[in-house]
């Protein structure tokens, strides 16, 4: 038998956004499941300008939600320096992203299902072990969000190898336990605002140490603790899946920690839905992600669960709608009470969206 070696991993972004826009337009359409169940999108980006080779517009997200789902409003976090002051000192440069989305999104988005409230809450980039300045920093965030900044967010993913070199952004080793970042995240608590955690599945220990050392700052595990299935680690799926697993039982122990669950269209957890000639459908999606749900609902519970769409990195191996149809078709066996907190209102309560149009 013939084994293809799989491509060396280059990172999440293997397709430019014209490159992406030919591919999706090649694929069978699909129709939005369940229409009328109320969706809070926990995680998306939006950056880039109309020339760029990498970018997603206000528009390209107008035009995703359009599919169908109801998506009454969103998260936004931090990524890729969208809008950052270039300029500016280098604690401030990343006020010009809060700045720029406040702006963006300061009106509701009209779409075929209802207004959505994009930004809803703010995730920003605040560079945490800043020293004294710190308090400021946040302050001027808090500003700028126009009431709406919710949570920080740092690139903490670290792994040796061909993973850590194909990351565009990546952390150092032992970054969440540094002394310097944890003098400026104790002001979290005092500001009110969550920490969303970007780790691999082999760094699950650092985002519990750092929940134990601070029990009363929530936080946001993003992306399902990310499971490496690309290089060194593809050679084992299981015992992969194992490690991680075992990492997210003892993590859902700390009440203060919840879990985002998407991201997994993404290249690095080696579905190689982007290797094909069609984008995935959501019956592929559900039967590949579906461990990974079940599993974060079961050590954690519906009530501390969010679904995210992570648009537009996750559009590298499916479809807006046939993203959120497939987590539609993982949940069907769930209670109606289940499926309303990982649809929106965990994240509701984790971000402190107190009011949505279209969501009572």
């Amino acid at each position: 038998m013939n084994h293809v070696t799989p491509p060396a991993f280059t990172g999440n972004r293997i397709r430019s956004t014209e490159a992406l826009k030919h591919w999706h337009a090649g694929a069978q359409a699909e129709t939005a499941l369940e229409p009328e169940l109320p969706i809070v999108d926990a995680h998306h980006h939006l950056y880039g300008a109309g020339t760029d080779t990498y970018r997603y517009l206000l528009d390209d997200l107008a035009a995703d939600i359009g599919g169908g789902h109801r998506v009454v409003g969103t998260v936004y976090v931090e990524a890729y320096k969208a809008g950052w002051r270039m300029d500016a000192s280098p604690e401030l440069q990343s006020l010009g992203e809060v700045e720029r989305i406040a702006a963006l999104s300061a009106a509701p988005l009209a779409t075929a299902t209802g207004p959505c409230q994009v930004a809803a809450a703010i995730v920003s980039h605040i560079d945490l072990a800043a020293g004294d300045k710190v308090e400021a920093i946040i302050e001027a965030h808090a500003e700028a969000a126009r009431g709406r900044l919710r949570g920080v967010r740092l690139q903490a993913t670290f792994a040796t190898g061909r993973v850590g070199q194909g990351m565009l952004s990546a952390g150092r080793e032992g970054f969440l336990r540094d002394p310097a970042f944890r003098s400026g995240y104790r002001l979290l608590g005092k500001h009110g605002l969550a920490f969303d955690a970007l780790v691999f599945h082999t760094q699950l220990d650092d985002v519990a140490d750092l929940a134990d050392a601070f029990p009363d700052i929530p936080i946001v595990l993003n992306h399902v603790g990310i499971a490496i299935g690309v290089e060194e680690y593809r050679h084992d799926r299981r015992a992969v899946f194992a490690t991680w697993r075992e990492g997210m039982r003892k993590l859902a122990e700390r009440p203060n920690v919840v879990a985002k669950i998407g991201g997994m269209g993404m290249p690095v957890f080696g579905f190689g839905f982007e290797q094909q000639s069609q984008p995935a459908n959501s019956e592929a999606l559900a039967e590949a992600w579906s461990p990974y749900m079940q599993t974060c609902v079961e050590f954690f519970g519906s009530d501390r669960c969010m679904l995210e769409s992570n648009f537009p990195v996750d559009k590298q191996s499916c479809s807006y709608v046939a993203l959120w149809n497939a987590f539609k078709r993982a949940t069907r066996s769930l209670s109606a009470t289940e499926r309303a907190d990982l649809f929106h209102g965990t994240a509701c309560r984790a971000y402190g969206i107190a009011t949505l149009p279209g969501l009572k």
